[in-house]
């Protein structure tokens, strides 16, 4: 029975079910449009040429501005309203997918990349945060756990879809059905989703979003630069510079300004800590497997996209099934538990494909990154709702804000060294005495451009597929080194089962009662 002074709860919205498949189907978009373009990158560059680096940024661009924009997005969905950003992320990430069909040059198509990284976060931010108002207690968590299976159908499927489409039609099939995706998700959002903002929400941090975007930028573009003009030479050691500046500034606003768009003071809080080191993890154990090994295998061992897109949902597939039931099983089992061992095992499928060789049967292949993607998936399934727990349900857009920029920045960080850092172990590892070109031809070989490389450096190409596999082996044992780190650290700081209370200085009860549907 309700207490007499007390309001009665909400009656649950009866269409959230179906926010919910706008939202999910939004979510399907992102990795599809990530792994899409990373399986389709040799047939890109085939169409529209480019440096090593223009080439680079078809994944960094998009990956920079989402992470980028992430935490910009989700406070200007609390204030502004959720579906008012959700929105407008899917319109225009609905028309820069058709845009590209007309691309006829690299930069152009970076320049779009970017826009739909934009795009992207705005409709990740405002969807998530929107699902936040609509479902609460065991509901969200089923929620939220539905849509890291669906990003894990998107992450199965994607090379896949986009393997056919670039062997049977052309890599701008890949946008037509990002596109129609996008529609899809834009008019059930529109029908069906309910607008709703926080009441407390000031104006948006514009000098600490600038900050930010600055100091990811000019890091991202330090490290792409790095193996072509040298880690030591005075251009990338500028722009480290400039975004460790950039980076004190955007600290020092936070710790200014009265409505933060990151609340430093959650950090004092352990479980908030840990969802951050969860947040980042995947990044280097496994997302940056989605970009370097179909270049291995197109650009390397010679495989044809479908065959890549083929052997990479093995590296997937376990993201259909496991986050739903590492969910169930956090019902009775500590997240850091779950997270930490899955870690732990994904850890164990990196030294295993170190033991890979091309040539050897093709279930030694298949095994490993069968074994990756089922370690990933564990924590995959909790990280979301974990996110969304540990701050007040009117902050979610904050919340899902960074917990979201800090996994995508990663991954965009991530991407950026993993492949400089490719880069450099090809180098050490080229056959004979110093080669002319070796930097620009090892980097060239680190993004699956054999023939290229092979003309830079005047070398045989059977020398630089060895040369290439030994820098590959040495790689996977720094992931698997850094993956089983990042599991002690996420076992340290989530390894109680319930999250202790946190509350906001300008957040109160009152706030929650006041929000209401505008529409």
């Amino acid at each position: 029975m309700n207490h007499p002074y007390r309001l009665p709860d909400p009656a649950p919205d009866p269409q959230r079910w179906i926010i919910l498949f706008s939202v999910c189907l939004a979510g399907l978009i992102m990795p599809i449009n990530f792994t899409g373009p990373a399986v389709s990158l040799p047939a890109i560059a085939a169409s529209l040429g480019g440096s090593v680096v223009a080439l680079s940024w078809v994944t960094n661009a998009f990956m920079l501005t989402f992470g980028c924009s992430l935490m910009i997005a989700g406070a200007l969905a609390d204030r502004f309203g959720r579906k008012r950003v959700f929105i407008s992320g899917l319109a225009v990430l609905t028309l820069s997918s058709m845009v590209m069909l007309m691309v006829q040059d690299i930069i152009a198509f970076d320049v779009i990349r970017a826009l739909q990284g934009i795009a992207a976060a705005a409709a990740f931010a405002g969807g998530t945060a929107g699902l936040a108002q609509v479902f609460d207690g065991a509901e969200r968590a089923k929620a939220f756990s539905l849509l890291g299976t669906t990003f894990g159908i998107g992450l199965a499927f994607g090379p896949l879809l986009a393997g056919f489409l670039v062997q049977h039609f052309d890599w701008r099939a890949i946008f037509i059905s990002v596109s129609l995706f996008s529609a899809i998700a834009l008019f059930a959002g529109i029908r069906y989703m309910h607008e709703s903002r926080d009441p407390a929400a000031a104006k948006l941090d514009w000098p600490g979003a600038t900050t930010f975007t600055l100091a990811l930028t000019l890091l991202t573009y330090a490290v792409l630069q790095a193996p072509d003009s040298g880690w030591g030479s005075r251009e990338v050691i500028a722009l480290f510079s400039g975004a460790l500046l950039f980076m004190i500034a955007f600290v020092a606003i936070e710790n200014r300004v009265r409505r933060p768009m990151l609340d430093l003071s959650l950090f004092r809080y352990p479980r908030f800590v840990g969802v951050q080191f969860l947040a980042a993890a995947p990044a280097y154990s496994y997302v940056v497997l989605l970009v370097l090994l179909p270049l291995r295998f197109i650009g390397i061992e010679g495989y044809g996209t479908q065959e890549a897109g083929i052997v990479m949902f093995a590296l997937s597939a376990p993201m259909l099934v496991l986050p739903v039931l590492a969910g169930m099983l956090a019902h009775r089992v500590s997240a850091g538990i779950i997270s930490s061992l899955g870690l732990l095992i994904c850890a164990f499928g990196l030294l295993w494909l170190a033991q890979y060789v091309p040539g050897k049967p093709f279930v030694l292949l298949i095994l490993p990154l069968l074994t990756i993607g089922c370690g990933i998936s564990l924590p995959w399934g909790l990280m979301d709702g974990l996110a969304v727990s540990v701050v007040p349900k009117d902050r979610a857009g904050m919340a899902t804000g960074i917990f979201s920029t800090v996994r995508v920045a990663g991954e965009g960080i991530a991407l950026a060294v993993v492949g400089a850092l490719l880069a450099t172990l090809v180098e050490q590892h080229l056959p004979g005495s110093p080669l002319a070109n070796a930097a620009a031809g090892a980097h060239r070989l680190a993004m699956g451009d054999l023939q290229q490389a092979a003309a830079l450096l005047n070398a045989d190409t059977a020398a630089l597929k060895q040369s290439y596999e030994a820098a590959f082996h040495n790689l996977l044992y720094i992931l698997a080194l850094m993956t089983a780190i990042s599991a002690g650290i996420v076992f340290i700081f989530l390894r109680h089962a319930s999250p202790p209370p946190i509350t906001h200085p300008q957040t109160t009860d009152a706030n929650s009662l006041v929000e209401r549907s505008t529409e």
